[in-house]
């Protein structure tokens, strides 16, 4: 199994769709870096030499923050924008849309469940 950044992929994918479980590299990105480090995008995880694999860590140590790193930066920003009492920042504090979503419908993922509120109690 191939180990890159802290990620094992998956040995029976082709490199080019297991590039992007990696957390910060999508299918584009993934194309670019196996076309940076030569290596060819229908080849299976399973297949790749070492020579291969050492080529891809280095061309994402030195291109791409991914995992960690990436994850740390995006918490990050996002605490700026609370301290700073934001829109944005106090939209991510409530737990709603950020990117001008509309919320009387949907915005389920974001909000939870529906919590019903002013229900009238039943007559005796």
């Amino acid at each position: 199994m191939a180990r890159i950044a802290g990620v094992d992929l998956n040995r029976s994918k082709r490199i080019e769709a297991a590039l992007p479980y990696i957390y910060g590299i999508g299918p584009t990105g993934a194309r670019a870096i196996l076309a940076t480090a030569n290596v060819d995008p229908d080849t299976r995880v399973k297949d790749l030499t070492d020579a291969e694999v050492a080529r891809l860590r280095q061309v994402i140590e030195e291109g791409y923050k991914v995992e960690g790193a990436l994850r740390a930066e995006v918490a990050a920003n996002v605490k700026r924008l609370i301290a700073i009492n934001s829109y944005r920042g106090m939209r991510h504090k409530k737990g709603m849309p950020c990117h001008g979503q509309r919320t009387k419908t949907n915005a389920r993922t974001r909000k939870g469940p529906r919590k019903t509120v002013g229900r009238k109690r039943k007559k005796k």
